[in-house]
């Protein structure tokens, strides 16, 4: 029983209950018939095991926090009875990108994510929750908003350990951010890391990897990751390989640069020797959504090459970051505060200005990758005075304020003392529907775990925080039939498991850690809207997270059973 952890459409004109049968009869269990007792049976249902297989009519037992088999348990007694009937039974989902690093602290139920059958939340897009120094400890104090925390933390595996020990419903686990490490030795400068400073950077990764991180994770179009050369990159890859971890990166850019930052993926991986994968892969902007083809042809020709490159994706067309994304990277430089200063500077701010609405390959402005300000829609403040303006377009507040857009959006940045959260509608429809049906891409909300009550409802937020998953399985699945839902469920789970190198999760098998979600694919569907983000998905029934019931019946247990799934460096694994 594994304990260490490294790392076409479904048929429309035959009923559920039709299928069902006709299942049973082609998938009929030739074992013996259990009369073992078990903790949970979960009877009846149509199983997706998660390995991409036609499904089959079938039951799943659970003995502790483990499968104890998937077949006919029909002589079997059980302490809790599950009928699935008519359901579909799979793996729990793998958020491959997940930012509820803070909402966890405050709400462990992690109820956005469970009700659409998540049950792994993967950090570390750049910036990770350790490793920190006294001074980074201080700015995550000072630069809280709604989410209010202590950090009595200082690793990236203490910061697991202490979310897991204030309990969560969900398996918790990260990469080790590589801004974090460049913050931690460099701070928030624009330069070169030394050989010294490159050296202690590669020891914080190797720290990190034997405390159970997946690998490095970068977000190269803010800074101050933006000021990190490829070779900073490729030493730190380097060094979580030697652990058995991967890359992962926000590349570059996803506009006008997009094919030169898949290439520096693709160099990172070569010299590095490490698997990575795209975060959110996406062609930004619409004079760049016909690279979406080019992308697919080097990241399969690097495949056919034996590389191993992937990509996740969430669900929609916006994407969502701060306003200051779309100022240069230059800015930034020294941190908040100097940001600030900046911004208040008249002369500095005619700079800011004529840059912000100048096209240029040098940096990822967002602004004109929107194409007009009217595409990009204010969601998050830190300043109780200026929340009446969330849900407004920039050009909207510009307008009601008689000032130009990029004076606005640098009056809004300094007047909130943060970076102003923003959805920028950047994206082709056409391209999302492409990247859904790719074999090697999984899906990640790139967003917190909420829920529709205090804090979080203070703020706006991308619906994905709310629906990416149900989405996929609701409008991409059942009523577009992009792929067939047994493709779905692989690129949720079995899929993001062995990108990640995690063991004994993923699929529904004997032996495997009971992570398990009973849905209903004819009504699972997102709710959540630009407008009325905060709208819970439905269709999602139960949810098992090691064994124990998180969601019954659509409603939170409060059971939080959530552990760390550690990487394949992980020290204290059983030899």
């Amino acid at each position: 029983m594994p304990r260490r952890i490294h790392g076409s459409a479904a048929p429309t004109r035959m009923t559920r209950t039709a299928l069902a049968a006709a299942l049973a009869a082609s998938w009929a269990c030739s074992a013996p018939v259990p009369t073992d007792e078990y903790d949970v049976l979960i009877r009846g249902g149509t199983v997706y095991d998660g390995s991409g297989d036609p499904p089959r009519v079938a039951d799943v037992a659970i003995a502790g926090d483990t499968i104890a088999g998937v077949g006919d348990f029909a002589g079997a007694m059980a302490a809790t009875t599950i009928d699935a009937t008519g359901h579909a039974v799979s793996p729990g989902f793998i958020n491959m990108l997940s930012w509820a690093t803070e909402s966890l602290l405050v709400d462990g139920r992690s109820l956005s994510d469970i009700r659409q059958g998540v049950t792994l939340e993967v950090f570390g897009e750049g910036s990770s929750m350790g490793p920190l120094n006294p001074e980074m400890k201080r700015d995550m104090v000072e630069r809280q908003g709604d989410v209010r925390f202590e950090v009595p933390w200082t690793s990236l595996g203490e910061y697991l350990d202490h979310l897991v020990a204030r309990g969560v419903a969900t398996n918790v686990a990260s990469y080790i951010g590589a801004t974090t490490v460049r913050v931690h030795e460099l701070g928030h400068e624009d330069r070169p890391s030394t050989p010294a400073e490159l050296g202690r950077m590669q020891d914080l990764v190797r720290d990190a990897m034997r405390e159970g991180a997946l690998g490095v994770g970068s977000s190269l179009i803010y800074a101050p990751a933006f000021y990190a050369g490829t070779d900073e990159l490729i030493a730190l890859a380097s060094a979580a390989g030697e652990y058995g971890g991967g890359y992962i990166s926000h590349m570059r850019s996803e506009g006008n640069r997009l094919l030169e930052a898949v290439d520096e993926l693709l160099t990172i991986a070569r010299e590095a020797g490490v698997r990575a994968e795209i975060y959110h892969l996406k062609a930004a902007g619409s004079e760049n959504w016909d690279k979406l083809d080019q992308v697919i042809e080097r990241v399969e020709a690097a495949r056919a090459e034996g590389l191993e490159i992937t990509a996740d994706m969430y669900t929609y067309t916006a994407g969502s970051t701060g306003l200051d994304a779309a100022m240069p990277p230059w800015i930034h430089e020294g941190g908040h505060a100097a940001m600030i200063e900046r911004l208040r500077d008249p002369a500095t701010r005619e700079r800011i200005a004529e840059e912000m609405r100048t096209p240029t390959d040098e940096w990822e402005n967002l602004l004109l990758a929107a194409g007009s300000p009217e595409r990009v829609l204010l969601v998050g403040f830190r300043q109780d005075s200026l929340r009446y303006l969330t849900g407004r377009t920039l050009a909207e507040v510009a307008a009601a304020r008689g000032t130009g857009i990029e004076e606005t959006a640098m009056d809004l940045v300094v007047q909130d003392d943060s970076r102003v959260g923003t959805v920028y509608f950047m994206m082709s429809e056409d391209n999302v529907r492409r990247q859904v049906a790719l074999p090697w891409v999984s899906f990640g909300s790139d967003a917190g775990s909420l829920a529709p009550e205090e804090p979080f409802v203070r703020s706006s937020t991308h619906p994905r925080a709310y629906g990416n998953f149900s989405r996929l399985l609701g409008r991409y699945v059942r009523d577009e039939g992009i792929i067939p839902l047994e493709e779905a469920v692989r690129k949720l789970t079995s899929l993001p498991a062995a990108n990640l190198r995690i063991e004994g999760r993923g699929r529904l098998t004997s032996g495997y850690f009971a992570d398990i979600v009973v849905f209903d694919p004819g009504t699972i569907a997102d709710h959540a809207t630009f407008e009325e983000p905060h709208q819970l998905a439905t269709g999602v029934r139960d949810v098992f997270v090691n064994g124990v019931q998180v969601l019954s019946e659509g409603e939170p247990t409060g059971a939080t059973p959530g552990q760390v799934v550690r990487g394949p460096g992980w020290e204290g694994a059983p030899r």
